[in-house]
């Protein structure tokens, strides 16, 4: 994953083009792109930044976390399903999600999803 250049670098940029210089020639002057130089004045005028944002990070849990209610409802109604069927129960409903989601989601909740053994244990050795 590249990494952001300097705010430093960043906030000289954008000096120079409030100062009157182009973006282009702005961008010349500091050995950067025209683009960036663009979108770095872009964010200046629009947000008032000059650092870049932060990078990474979880970028979809808030869309899953919006239906916790609906997933809850899912799996207390038969909690022995398997991740993919309950993906495609909860497909039926109009939501996608993927597997992993959904794990991640239940390790967030702090939900344990244990199976319950088919057979009861054997009592050969128990006196």
């Amino acid at each position: 994953m590249p990494s952001a250049l300097s705010a430093d670098l960043r906030e000289r940029v954008v000096a120079a083009i409030e100062a009157g210089a182009s973006r282009r020639e702005a961008a010349r002057r500091f050995e950067v792109s025209p683009a960036s130089a663009v979108r770095w004045h872009e964010a200046f005028v629009r947000e008032g930044r000059t650092r870049a944002k932060r990078m990474g990070g979880d970028q979809r849990s808030h869309a899953i976390e919006a239906q916790a209610a609906l997933i809850r409802q899912t799996y207390e109604a038969k909690p022995e399903l398997f991740l993919h069927e309950m993906r495609a129960r909860l497909a039926d409903n109009g939501l996608r999600v993927g597997v992993s989601s959904l794990s991640r989601f239940f390790k967030r909740h702090g939900i344990t999803r244990k199976k319950t053994p088919g057979t009861p244990p054997s009592r050969i050795g128990k006196t």
